[in-house]
């Protein structure tokens, strides 16, 4: 049986400066995997290059790339710099996203241009460098979103732009398979983080929080550990999204 462990191993998360992406990069750390910390401009590089120095504190290497995620081309350099930094990848790791929640008719043109870029393109372009450049018994995890089995308002491009991962998910997982490559999403709740506070009322995250367990929000520690299952011993589950988000919605 392929080693399914992280020791060793080589990851690239997308995002993985902050938040979620940043938890990630030092849980797989601290079971011995290297690090391609991705981030996406000047306002998220301080973060990310601490995330880098919690990796080398740990003994792992890691590496720092900067990458517009929008752009096919630029995001086929990202696999291309990780791997020469790091060695062939042998996990990818996909946090980006871009949220909004606006009413269908108020939203714009180059606003749904915009989310349909970061929460559908650049998942389909990184999914396609992902099969194309991991070692073969990789994983690849992709973040989405619990809305999409929801039933609600102002998340129209939000959730919209995050339901095709599915049907990308499944198409790579039929694709990669003969490689023995998982390629699984996560949908997480409505998560503790400043992503989701920009977005609601005061009252909104109140509700929010009843929906779920112990009258919470989705905190990042617990799904950092659902991707570590899936890049590691979870490799038999593929093809799936996996609502994780203590009972606020399913389908």
């Amino acid at each position: 049986m392929p080693d399914h462990t992280l020791n060793g191993k080589n990851v690239l998360i997308a995002g993985g400066g902050k938040n979620l992406g940043g938890l990630i990069a030092r849980q797989v750390a601290s079971e011995g995997a290297n690090v391609a910390v991705h981030y996406n401009s000047e306002a998220s590089r301080a973060d990310a290059e601490a995330t880098v120095e919690a990796v080398r504190a740990q003994g792992s290497e890691a590496v720092l790339l900067q990458a517009d995620l929008t752009d096919p081309a630029t995001v086929a350099t990202l696999f291309t710099d990780a791997e020469a930094a790091l060695g062939t990848l042998d996990v990818a790791v996909n946090t980006a996203g871009k949220v909004l929640r606006k009413p269908i008719a108020e939203t714009t043109g180059d606003e749904y241009d915009a989310m349909f870029d970061i929460n559908a393109k650049a998942a389909y372009f990184f999914i396609k460098e992902a099969g194309a450049h991991l070692n073969d018994n990789g994983k690849i995890i992709t973040i989405v979103t619990s809305l999409l089995a929801a039933f609600t308002d102002g998340y129209s491009t939000y959730a919209g732009g995050k339901a095709p991962v599915e049907h990308f998910t499944r198409a790579a997982a039929k694709e990669y398979a003969d490689r023995g490559i998982s390629v699984t999403a996560i949908g997480p709740g409505p998560m503790d983080t400043p992503f989701f506070y920009g977005q609601e009322t005061p009252e909104r995250v109140e509700f929010h929080k009843s929906q779920a367990m112990g009258n919470q929000l989705t905190k990042i520690e617990d799904i950092a550990p659902i991707v570590r299952f899936l890049a590691t011993e979870g490799w038999w589950i593929t093809g799936q999204t996996i609502f994780a988000n203590g009972g606020y919605t399913t389908r």
